[in-house]
């Protein structure tokens, strides 16, 4: 056992970089890896895992107390590997570091060489028994699998009953079982397709020319209001139905679309399917969606329908997806826009036939015969959660909008006619509970693919299954697979899991222990784990229960729910727990009320006790955080100091996918902060606040320098900061001033905000602004420094962020629903509450700003672009007039400055509140405003009011060069201001 006095390699030091590459890396791999063994949301990549892990368990050769047996073990095992293992412990430390970066690498997770060292390393720090590693919020089950890969004993468990079986599956099951169970999987997996497909055939008929269907797309539909119209119309979000784009040519080599053919005297929208000419570079003109931004326009009159119409109209249709047939013609509900067909390898796109409603006609007589059935309803019709009216009650909300108040709504007749056939096909398919579970998940697997949630994407041509987002997120058109009839849909999900048994299998693994437990009431003795090492939820950030519902109410119509939910006597609705989740979500009751911010606090709080009473003496803890809010990091800090404990170490690692919905031009985090912990001792004293902020700033300096070194950036260099500024504060059982007031935990976050803010500022404006506060001496005003703070918090760990969309890129591919980002705005935007903590330390007044440097909307501050300043700065008179003036005033040698001091002449700014005293000192013209007004001046082209500008300024003070020299270095690579910046300086004279 290492001794307790003993410091691990996670605590001193971590490949950081190598380590989120890899991590970063794997989030593109799919072939045999477990996250396609079975949706979970927010897993971490399995390369953080594995390698944290290790730093978790090996102790530092350069410790004192790290034993010297175990110094002898680790090189003789790293000499299996290429490189030179250097004598000293500095160089076994550096030897060590290097193999858990490349240990990182998917490529060698399931390599026999790096399998045998990293399991010989775990065995040599842990020479009596194998350590256990305990994971109480498990999930999709990253950190307990890594755990068996380097030859742990493990506990994960998990209080949601969906997760319990995929961890069931993924941690004692497939390791048990062994080499056999991939071909298993995949012969039974055959055989539940073939049973079902007997039945559902009738449902899904062939072509004429047998051409088979794989999909219909379908659209919802609401009426025109006009009075003097009422056409109705189906909602569409695009018009393509097809746009393949080839980078290399850089032309569209596919385009199908849909013709929407209004008849005004009619009032009636058809739609037909139309094969544009290919190869092109250009998109041909074709009819524009119906549905944006929630509303719907109708083709007809061109009236737009609200927002709260359409969800009114749908709200009377039970959501909408499903059509009503009458003597084999619809006549309301959900329309068939087109039919996706394939012969051999090719996917056309067809109009509706008449055999095609004729089929859906069918599926629903017999469907309404399943459901009068007596006994256990065969079809699932349990509620989902009553949304109220809160900040955070989202999940399943935009689906209640809709009248979808059941789970049965969130499918069409036909898709739970084949859900319900599969069901009975795989249910008592194997006497084996590994085979029988795999092919129960399978079948939850293909109900994520099976919604009215599900949509088309046009750019590849494959469906988007229903949870592009952490929500059931509203699809105003959408599409109907066809899952096992002549198609490989169902299949494929099966050669995926079996993939990831191949893999599991391969790697030799012992099984682990699963168990369905609250995080709070840990069913674990005292001091029985090595290491505790955790992802916890994110506040408010992801509603697992709600979520996971959907498959839960397929799953208890397969498995007794006595087997599948320990906790079912608990869950009056008859779905998956939701009172004691650990999150904050006011959709569901505690107590009579909703829950709260204090609810989360509370339950995190006794989580993390909980872990400090399971851990051994000697044991370490980890916790992994990501969350993007302040509150969710103070709530989550908060639960860990109240759970006694310190913070030894905190490494940020990138596991986020660039890219993901929502991510360009905004605050984004990319790295999951990995907070090592060990607990605090019993007699841990009392610290002085100011010997606190005394270290504080030379702590978060070094980090940051650190971090920065690593590619660390933005808004994840500003979290990251947290974990080791908390190692001062989290030393002390409190902290109390020299007055004997305790410092709260809010406070002294507020002081790592302001050091942080002032450490950035000297790094990008200069020392003098680290030291501005409220116009001090040789500092830019406070738009420049409040301009500089949000640009540095915008930057990126990963420069993926900064490009933009591609041309082939599908912005309409995006759901329309109030719950998705809006059609973006210009500019840059920050959560309000990030601007607000590093602006009122530093003696910034957002106030001041609003309007004319900055916009504050819905808990979002979004910086204005550079071309909505225009009419601020230049007036109605405009650019153009105001270079012509520049240039006649710098020929007869006036005064060459662009805002001269007569009134008449200076810029017409809005006003939003009194100015700061520095703004009125400098007649309200500031650095930034002068900056800003080159940029407009280079993008108009006047190139000589440009030059007249820059002369002037560069007579005026060096403040002007050296704060557009920073916006430069600041703005995002690929953004229009950093191009303007750059083209005006190049016309500054050397």
């Amino acid at each position: 056992m290492i001794p307790k006095e003993c410091k691990r390699l996670a605590e001193v030091d971590f490949p950081i970089a190598v380590v989120s590459k890899h991590s970063a890396h794997e989030k593109n791999i799919r072939q045999g890896h477990p996250s396609t063994l079975h949706l979970w949301w927010a897993r971490r990549p399995l390369a953080a895992c594995r390698a944290v892990l290790l730093g978790l368990l090996l102790p530092d050769p350069c410790d004192q107390h790290c034993p010297d047996d175990f110094k002898k073990k680790a090189r003789e095992l790293l000499r299996k590997l290429p490189g030179k293992t250097a004598a000293s412990d500095k160089g076994l430390q550096e030897a060590l570091l290097r193999f858990i970066g490349d240990f990182a690498d998917w490529d060698h997770a399931a390599q026999t060489t790096f399998l045998e060292v990293g399991r010989g390393l775990v065995k040599a720090a842990h020479p009596e028994e194998a350590p256990l590693v305990v994971d109480p919020f498990a999930g999709g089950g990253s950190i307990p699998l890594e755990a068996l890969r380097l030859g742990c004993e493990t506990f994960a468990s998990d209080l949601n009953p969906v997760s319990c079986l995929i961890l069931k599956v993924m941690l004692e099951g497939i390791p048990r079982e062994g080499a056999a169970l991939p071909d298993q999987l995949r012969d039974l997996g055959a055989q539940v397709k073939q049973t079902a497909e007997k039945e559902l055939r009738q449902y899904y008929p062939a072509d004429p020319d047998g051409s088979r269907p794989i999909a219909y797309l379908w659209a919802r539909t609401v009426s025109c209001e006009s009075p003097n119209c009422g056409a109705e119309i189906p909602l569409v979000r695009t018009t393509w139905l097809a746009k393949r784009f080839n980078k290399g040519s850089k032309v569209y080599t596919k385009l199908v679309s849909l013709n929407l053919l209004a008849d005004r005297e009619r009032k009636t929208i058809e739609a037909k399917v139309t094969k544009h000419t290919t190869p092109t570079r250009t998109l041909p003109t074709i009819p524009p969606p119906t549905a944006a931004g929630g509303k719907a326009i109708c083709p007809c009159c061109k009236v737009v329908l609200s927002d709260k119409r359409v969800r009114q109209q749908l709200a009377e249709q039970a959501g909408g997806a499903d059509c009503t047939i009458r003597a084999g013609k619809r006549s309301k509900g959900a329309r068939l826009m087109a039919v996706v067909v394939r012969k051999g390898d090719e996917i056309r796109y067809r109009d509706p036939e008449p055999r095609d409603l004729q089929a859906v006609a069918s599926a629903q007589s017999n469907l309404a015969a399943l459901a009068a059935s007596p006994g256990f309803p065969p079809l699932p019709s349990e509620p989902l959660s009553k949304v109220r009216p809160s900040p955070n009650a989202r999940g399943v909300s935009g689906a209640t909008r809709i009248g979808i108040t059941d789970f049965g709504r969130l499918f069409t007749s036909r898709q739970k006619l084949a859900l319900h056939q599969l069901s009975a096909a795989a249910k008592g398919a194997s006497k084996s509970e590994v085979l029988q579970n795999l092919i129960l998940l399978a079948v939850t697997k293909q109900v994520e693919r099976s919604s009215s949630f599900v949509t088309w994407i046009n750019s590849t041509e494959a469906p988007r299954g229903t949870f592009a987002r952490q929500a059931l997120t509203i699809a105003w058109d959408f599409i109907e697979l066809v899952p096992i009839v002549d198609t490989e849909e169902f299949q494929e999900l099966i050669g995926a899991m079996a993939s990831v048994a191949e893999q599991i299998s391969h790697a030799n693994l012992r099984p682990g222990e699963v168990q369905q437990a609250d995080a709070s009431k840990s069913p674990l003795p005292h001091e029985s784990v090595a290491v505790w090492f955790t992802d916890p939820p994110y506040y408010d950030a992801i509603p697992y229960a709600d979520l996971s519902d959907i498959f839960y109410v397929w799953l208890k119509r397969m498995i007794p729910v006595p087997k599948l939910n320990a906790l079912a006597a608990t869950c009056a609705d008859g779905l998956t727990p939701k009172t004691q989740e650990c999150t904050w979500n006011q959709a569901h009751m505690v107590n009579g009320q909703p829950k709260s911010p204090r609810f989360f606090e509370t339950s995190i709080a006794t989580a993390f006790t909980e872990g400090r009473r399971v851990l051994d003496d000697a044991g370490i803890a980890c916790v992994v955080f990501a969350h993007k809010t302040t509150e969710g990091w103070e709530a989550l800090l908060g639960g860990l100091l109240a759970g006694g404990w310190i913070i030894t170490a905190s490494w940020p690692i990138a596991t986020e996918r660039a890219g993901k919905l929502g991510g360009k031009d905004k605050a984004m985090l990319m790295t999951s902060v990995h907070l090592v912990c060990r607990p605090r001792p019993e007699e841990a004293g009392v610290g002085d606040w100011a010997e606190v902020l005394r270290e504080l700033p030379k702590r978060v300096g070094s980090w940051m320098e650190r971090l920065q070194s690593e590619g660390v950036r933005g808004a994840d260099l500003v979290f990251a900061c947290i974990g080791p500024a908390l190692e001062i504060f989290s030393r002390y059982a409190k902290v109390e001033t020299a007055e004997g007031r305790e410092v709260p935990l809010a406070e002294y976050l507020a002081k790592v905000w302001e050091v942080v803010g002032r450490s950035a500022l000297e790094q990008v404006l200069g020392t003098a602004e680290a030291k501005a506060r409220n116009g001090a001496a040789g500092a830019l005003e406070e738009d420049a420094r409040l301009t500089a703070l949000f640009l540095w918090t915008l930057q990126s760990t990963d420069d993926e962020l900064e490009k933009r969309a591609d041309p082939e890129d599908d912005s309409e591919d995006q759901e329309d629903d109030e719950d998705a980002p809006k059609k973006k705005k210009l500019g840059f935007s920050l959560v309000f509450d990030v601007a607000r903590r590093f602006a009122q330390p530093l003696g910034i007044h957002l106030d001041n700003w609003e309007g004319r440097v900055i916009e504050t909307q819905k808990g979002v501050v979004r910086l204005l672009a550079v071309s909505e300043r225009a009419q601020q700065l230049f007036g109605e008179e405009g650019a153009h007039a105001v270079a012509s003036r520049l240039t006649r005033e710098a020929q007869g040698d006036a005064q060459m400055v662009l805002f001269p001091g007569r009134e008449e002449e200076a810029p017409k700014l809005k006003e939003r509140g009194a100015l700061s005293a520095e703004s009125r000192a400098s007649g309200a013209i500031t650095t930034l405003d002068r900056v800003h007004a080159a940029m407009l001046l280079q993008a108009n082209g006047q190139a000589n009011g440009l030059r007249a500008l820059i002369k002037a300024e560069q007579d005026r003070s060096p403040d002007f060069l050296r704060l557009a020299n920073a916006l430069s270095a600041l703005y995002p690579k690929q953004s229009e201001e950093k191009r303007l910046l750059d083209a005006m300086l190049l016309a500054v004279p050397r």
